[in-house]
């Protein structure tokens, strides 16, 4: 009985992907490509309430600009120009997950191993390409944990990316799973709304990118799942019946949704 599955984001909640991971990778495919932008840290976090990277690139893409630069505006070259673009900043990216550049978040590894022991299914759950999301996944659960993920959605899986609820209840479908057995960890609130609108509970890990973000619809939020011995679970807000100390448990991810199931269960 109890949570049967978790659906985890990819960008914040495997991995602490965005500010060293992605946000490079853009900028040095801007300066391959020729085009005088190069997105600062700040900046990057306001292109982070639009979903999708190929979107975040769009955005830049003005008439004024395209014709500044001499650039495609028709929409068939302007999305070949994109894709184009989209796939060297994967690559780049990729090659730098796979060079260990970008460690898992604490607790990811713990959690999942714990789950798959307990027969939980889990899935991810990203708007990101799906190469920059494999390569993540195998790098914070390991190859053979990577594997056993019962589902894997990304990128333009679905017509409407987050804040749409669409790649959850397409991963719902593919679980084939009952809402009220499954739980959803986010680290925004597109994310969070996404969840919200797909009548799923949340556990928010916040970064340095979210932690001002309005969480006020999530059950739980922390700093991280934390690890023993290692970085402290810090709890943010708590709307849930779990009381998580040091660091996050399964029995805690349980009691987020079927309180009182399961007591003094480990991981």
């Amino acid at each position: 009985m109890g949570v049967s599955a978790i659906i985890f984001d990819c960008d914040g909640v495997l991995a602490d992907t965005e500010r060293y991971g992605h946000l490079p990778a853009f900028n040095q495919t801007f300066r391959e490509v020729g085009v005088p932008l190069e997105w600062s840290e700040e900046e990057y976090g306001r292109k982070l309430q639009i979903a999708g990277g190929k979107e975040r690139m769009a955005s830049e893409l003005t008439p004024e600009f395209s014709r500044a630069h001499g650039l495609p505006e028709d929409p068939d070259g302007r999305a070949a120009l994109l894709a184009s673009w989209h796939r060297r900043k994967t690559q780049i990216y990729t090659e730098m997950v796979t060079a260990g550049k970008l460690p898992p978040r604490p607790g990811i590894r713990r959690i999942i191993a714990a789950a798959q022991d307990a027969g939980w299914k889990l899935a991810v759950a990203s708007t990101s390409a799906e190469p920059s999301v494999r390569a993540i996944l195998e790098r914070a659960a390991g190859p053979a944990r990577a594997a056993r993920f019962d589902v894997v959605l990304a990128g333009d899986c679905v017509p409407h990316k987050k804040p749409a609820p669409d790649i959850y209840l397409l991963a719902l479908e593919r679980l084939e799973a009952d809402p009220t057995d499954v739980l959803v960890i986010e680290d925004s609130r597109n994310g969070l709304e996404a969840a919200h609108a797909a009548g799923l509970r949340s556990l928010i890990t916040v970064n340095g990118y979210t932690e001002h973000e309005d969480f006020s619809a999530a059950d739980l939020v922390v700093s991280s799942l934390g690890d023993p011995g290692g970085e402290e679970t810090v709890v943010i807000a708590n709307r849930s019946p779990a009381r998580p100390r040091a660091f996050i448990t399964l029995a805690d991810l349980k009691n987020l949704v079927k309180p009182g199931e399961v007591q003094g269960q480990a991981g």
